[in-house]
């Protein structure tokens, strides 16, 4: 069971190991099987990119019984030299923000849509963000 529910071809935004850091952050006790489930990705793949997180020091677990609770070193830099500087809690608080509104939009209409009464959700300014307009 690798929990991959649909391909997919081309290129994305973000990395997967961006995509299991976030689904971490938006809880610590996942399983990986949930967090395979959710990026889309095998089981041994997120075990692989849990194990990437842990080596470079952005992510460590403990156990507790058959329980894993996973903790993010929120101060721990961005490894491209293009976000030199850069928190990962930075990305993350992007990240979960906007997963947290899918989810509430997703439960109120159903179809991803916002509501009338909701507001696109809009990231925190970062001064190091480029402006679009």
């Amino acid at each position: 069971m690798g929990g991959v529910t649909e391909s997919h071809t081309g290129w994305t935004f973000l990395t997967n190991h961006a995509r299991v850091l976030a689904a971490i952050a938006d809880d610590p006790n996942v399983r990986i099987r949930d967090i395979a489930a959710h990026c889309r990705l095998t089981e041994r793949a997120v075990q692989k990119i849990i194990g990437d997180l842990e080596q470079d020091g952005y992510l460590s677990h403990t156990r507790e019984g058959r329980t894993n609770t996973y903790r993010i070193e929120p101060g721990k830099v961005l490894r491209h030299p293009a976000e030199a500087g850069l928190p990962v809690a930075s990305l993350l608080s992007l990240l979960v923000a906007d997963e947290d509104r899918r989810k509430h939009v997703d439960g109120a209409l159903g179809d991803g849509r916002p509501a009338a009464d909701e507001t696109p959700a809009q990231p925190p300014p970062d001064s190091r963000a480029p402006r679009l307009r």
